[in-house]
């Protein structure tokens, strides 16, 4: 059998062999949605740090395996009669051309925030049995990436600062009142997680008015941190010695010079 590798009917059929309730592979004859689902969105965060890495060869790997995720659903549900992946297709082309009117027809749109506005309207007319602004925010998205999402919606009602200024005093409230829970004796875990729940939304809130995506923000940080502790073990490594032999403050100098060995 010959595979013709360019074309989406190969994918297809790969995945078709592999589902065959005889012939096909016992691991994927035994799956399903809910099996599935966390390989999905693992490729997903993927694909984003390949780009995060501007690895454009890791990038072409890790989309083909986002789309095996798509065609992987799509054929359990062809199995159970629900929809196939030519249904998946046309739904997202049909969507695509109805909510881009000023692409595909006569509406005119000055600049990207006025899309936005508008992609949003038209989202809320396809769901009308939405009764709440928050009505299809995902639970299950990362947590801040969710944060961001809900603000953005009662933002679209009037819910929201003008400016940055007034979040800035916000996460000085919000810090006050975990510095306040912490001096609380005995403590209480509950009441500090959520003050520190509340103080990490306050932040997340600036991050979106600054026009920052906090998600990526605290990605590059994660892995500023891992470069520069890297550094230390690499260091102390050499000496023979491990960070637990040094103390806080011999910590901090090989912190401060790992900061400055990447300029950062």
């Amino acid at each position: 059998m010959k595979h013709p590798h360019n074309r989406i009917d190969a994918l297809l059929e790969v995945m078709v062999r592999l589902r065959h309730p005889e012939t096909g592979c016992p691991w994927d004859r035994e799956q399903t949605f809910e099996t599935i689902a966390p390989y999905t969105i693992e490729e997903a965060y993927e694909v984003t740090d390949a780009i995060e890495r501007t690895d454009w060869s890791e990038l072409k790997d890790e989309l083909g395996d986002l789309l095996l995720q798509v065609v992987y659903h799509s054929r359990m549900a062809e199995e159970a009669g629900l929809f196939d992946f030519s249904d998946v297709v046309e739904s997202i082309v049909e969507k695509m051309i109805r909510r881009h009117p000023h692409v595909f027809g006569e509406e005119k749109l000055s600049d990207s925030t006025a899309q936005t506005e508008a992609w949003e309207q038209h989202k809320a007319r396809e769901k009308p049995h939405h009764t709440s602004v928050l009505d299809g925010v995902t639970v299950a998205l990362p947590a801040i990436t969710r944060a961001v999402k809900i603000q953005r919606r009662v933002a679209r009602v009037g819910f929201d600062w003008p400016d940055p200024q007034p979040v800035f005093d916000k996460i000085t409230e919000e810090l006050d009142e975990v510095r306040q829970e912490c001096r609380h004796q005995p403590t209480d875990t509950q009441r500090i997680t959520d003050e520190v729940g509340d103080l990490l939304f306050a932040c997340t809130n600036l991050a979106r008015h600054l026009e920052v995506d906090p998600e990526s923000a605290l990605r590059g940080t994660n892995q500023k941190f891992e470069q520069r502790f890297h550094y230390i073990e690499n260091r102390l490594a050499a000496q023979n010695r491990q960070p637990q032999d040094l103390s806080l403050e011999e910590l901090e100098a090989l912190w401060v010079e790992a900061k400055n060995q990447f300029h950062e």
